[in-house]
């Protein structure tokens, strides 16, 4: 009996074991699921530096063999060299844009690399209807709600394209600047303002800064206004100056937003060393009457 029960084990541990060293199925991503890296070559006594469309919020380097940081002064440069002489093999190192995008790097050592000096492309905000931006994958960034980055640069694309004027009613001319508020859109607890700047002088206008906040319609006398200033989350157009006898569009991006009847948003542009400054009101009854991004029929 006691031989049958030791046998019975031996065989049962047997079966085991062999369960145990049968490989185990590994599943395979689908092409349309990963991110094709980039080859860059580094050296020591050389720096390459990358050029990204839009501001750089994380960089991960996938060894100490490397080093790399935001240029000075630059928010969208990437600098990148070898920490050491003749390393061996292949390293990585990853980047994360404010415009959602996520790039992949490969690195390999180079003594003289071929590129020292690269600009990726801006495919996401010159063309966001095209099919790259269908089979790209893009971080969700918490100042955009729930909306993507690429639905966001569509809307913003589209709306420029059509240039459409739906409001006619808000604006500013004065100095020989003309200034106004085409249309408002809403889509997904983001607000669309698709303004437009003319500048029917000779003299150029430079700008200097834009700003949205909101205030009281009325204050009383001695009592310092209160200003709730409000932060575009995108811009369609980072526009610095308006040549003479020129206009320019532009699509600003900002979070959802209603006010109180004694509220109002107003819109300021102000001229950079001059004083042809700009600005417009926007009343609560304009904003909750801003139109449905769905009627632009969006790819």
């Amino acid at each position: 009996m006691k031989t049958r029960i030791i046998l019975s084990l031996v065989m049962l541990l047997t079966v085991l074991s062999v369960k145990a060293q049968e490989s185990v199925e590994t599943r395979i991503f689908p092409t349309n699921q990963i991110i094709a890296p980039h080859l860059i070559e580094v050296t020591f006594s050389k720096t390459v530096h990358i050029l990204f469309p839009s501001e750089v919020k994380y960089v991960d380097l996938g060894s100490y063999d490397i080093i790399a940081d935001k240029a000075t002064g630059a928010e969208n440069v990437v600098r990148i060299k070898s920490a050491v002489k003749d390393f061996e093999g292949e390293t990585n190192f990853s980047v994360i844009t404010a415009d959602g995008c996520f790039y992949s790097f490969n690195v390999v050592y180079k003594n003289e690399p071929a590129q020292l000096s690269i600009e990726m492309e801006d495919w996401l905000r010159k063309n966001p209807m095209g099919g790259a931006a269908d089979d790209r994958m893009f971080v969700k960034l918490k100042e955009l709600g729930g909306e993507t980055p690429l639905v966001v640069n569509r809307v913003m694309y589209t709306l420029y394209k059509k240039n459409k004027r739906d409001i006619r009613h808000i604006g500013c001319k004065k100095y020989g600047i003309q200034t106004l508020l085409k249309g408002i859109y809403i889509n997904n607890d983001l607000l669309y303002l698709h303004t437009s700047l003319r500048n029917t002088s000779d003299i150029s206008f430079d700008i200097d800064h834009i700003r949205f906040k909101v205030v009281d319609k009325k204050v009383a006398r001695r009592t310092a206004m209160q200003e709730n200033i409000i932060e575009p989350v995108r811009t369609y157009n980072r526009l610095t100056t308006v040549d003479g006898k020129a206009t320019v569009r532009n699509i600003f991006v900002l979070p959802k937003l209603t006010l109180p009847d004694d509220k109002m948003l107003v819109v300021e542009i102000y001229e950079k060393g001059g004083a042809r400054h700009q600005s417009f009101r926007i009343e609560n009854t304009d904003l909750v009457a801003a139109k449905p991004i769905s009627e632009l029929h969006l790819k």
